[in-house]
């Protein structure tokens, strides 16, 4: 095999494992979210928010993700309704009720309760001192998916603000 061969044959084999490498690299919240497959009209709501490059900064950010069938529980015309342009304020306020700065792992609320401030302004109710982990209203059914500039949390219910 001559040198050319060679290097040509080694420049293919490298170009994979540097897109895997590429792949490797965490995702932001949104894009976790998106990949998840089960948060699509979470997902269409930030965008219809305006809320996608703010979740797609920095952060650190935690994110109580509701799912798709936790959306599908709400009253009929709810997220049809909340997704109107009219409405947009009042989505952002349901959105940014499910988030909270800083990063909040399950290990870090073990054993105990807490009432952080969501970025919506109000505060939320966490629990885990009993067997699990209640946020309101809301059981986490997923605790912990790691993302770039923050941590997800699946929960089963929409959570709304008072």
């Amino acid at each position: 095999m001559s040198r050319l061969s060679r290097l040509l044959t080694a420049a293919t084999v490298a170009l994979p494992l540097s897109l895997a490498a590429v792949a490797a690299k965490a995702a932001d919240v949104v894009d976790t979210a998106v990949a998840a497959g089960q948060f699509k009209t979470l997902v269409q709501a930030v965008q219809a928010a305006g809320l996608a490059d703010t979740l797609k900064g920095s952060g650190p950010f935690t994110v109580f993700a509701p799912t798709d069938e936790a959306f599908a529980k709400l009253p009929a015309g709810t997220v049809e309704n909340l997704l109107k342009p009219e409405n947009r304020e009042k989505l952002r306020s349901v959105l940014t009720y499910h988030v909270v700065s800083g990063k909040v792992t399950s290990a870090d609320i073990a054993g105990k309760t807490a009432s952080p401030k969501t970025v919506q302004g109000t505060t939320v109710d966490i629990d885990a001192t009993k067997g699990g982990v209640m946020v309101d209203n809301a059981k986490v059914v997923k605790p912990d998916i790691m993302a770039s500039n923050g941590v997800i949390h699946v929960i089963d219910t929409v959570m709304m603000p008072n």
